[in-house]
């Protein structure tokens, strides 16, 4: 019940208008977003690095709703693709294709993609395809399948998969066999029953099955292992912050033979830095998601719905303000 309301508050402007009036609420959000500039997120990202840790840069925003908001997203996304290749910081980006224009012309938004990749590639870069809720699911494979088609390579642009949708291990697997590298993440939208599991034990489940399936694809696949500038990551990304999800990866990677290096583990920004800590100790790649921008609050609210003990630390701020 909590969680489903978060996720309705996510999306509802009135409440968004409400929060971000709310002087304490950036301050609360920061935990979780490096901040409102380009230029935050770099150092943040440069922190990352020097403690044995790569990236993957969001700019925050979704869901544009004209076709001037999704050319301005692409333009964004391009310069910010031009501040890490002068940067020199080790980071990819990703992106959401609702953001460059997917809700309103399916063909724009292609053409804003591989402009996106275009670039990508000549920094030799990597962009990463965010999954969004259902109704742009089949629209999103088909935009990158439709990449792939014309040229872009699977270390130019790969995509993730949500463990708790039934129709992820069918996704996965015929993802797979292109080469795809996926960022495998448990969900953070509001699904209907008869399109995702609403138990979360049968998530997990999904989970390490989906695991399994990427551990096993990556076996079979050449030159799998991480990119020494730390952009191009391996075909299995397990982004997850539950030590029994990483766990079971680790113990099945390590029962049929797969190096550590083509096995990476992704977390959230402000999350389990202790647990990022103890995976690159034990030598395996480890990539932290950084959003940043000034639309944070959907990014923000979905947080809140997948860890609702976050909220104690945003009530706490509340009567602090």
């Amino acid at each position: 019940m909590l969680r489903s309301l978060l996720i309705y508050l996510s999306k509802a402007a009135w409440a968004q208008k409400l929060v971000t009036s709310w002087s304490f609420a950036w301050k609360a959000a920061s935990r979780f977003v490096a901040g409102e500039r380009v230029e935050d997120a770099i150092r943040a990202i440069r922190e990352l690095n020097a403690r044995g840790i790569n990236a993957t840069l969001d700019h925050l925003g979704e869901h544009t709703s004209k076709m001037e908001e999704a050319d301005k997203a692409t333009n964004d996304i391009i310069a910010i693709l031009n501040e890490i290749d002068k940067a020199g910081v080790k980071t990819n980006v990703s992106i959401k294709l609702t953001q460059i224009g997917m809700g309103l012309d399916e063909e724009i938004c292609r053409q804003n993609l591989v402009r996106i990749l275009d670039i990508a590639k000549g920094h030799n870069n990597f962009i990463r395809i965010d999954i969004e809720d259902t109704p742009y699911t089949d629209m999103t494979i088909s935009i990158y399948r439709a990449m792939l088609e014309r040229g872009f390579t699977t270390r130019q642009v790969g995509m993730a998969m949500q463990s708790y949708l039934y129709r992820a291990e069918e996704d996965t697997r015929g993802l797979l066999e292109t080469g795809t590298r996926i960022r495998l993440v448990k969900g953070a939208y509001k699904e209907p029953p008869e399109k995702a599991f609403p138990k979360k034990a049968d998530v997990d489940a999904n989970y390490d099955l989906l695991s399994k399936i990427l551990i096993d694809g990556a076996l079979k696949i050449e030159a799998n292992t991480l990119s020494d500038d730390g952009r191009i990551p391996p075909i299995p990304a397990i982004a997850s912050h539950d030590e029994k999800r990483i766990a079971f990866a680790r113990q099945y990677a390590e029962k049929v033979g797969l190096p550590k290096k083509a096995l990476e583990f992704q977390m959230l920004y402000g999350i389990r830095r202790d647990l990022q800590e103890q995976l690159v100790n034990e030598g395996y790649p480890v990539r932290v998601y950084v959003p940043f921008g000034t639309h944070w609050y959907p990014y923000y609210m979905r947080r809140l719905a997948e860890r609702p003990a976050n909220i104690w630390f945003f009530v706490s701020n509340f009567f602090r303000k």
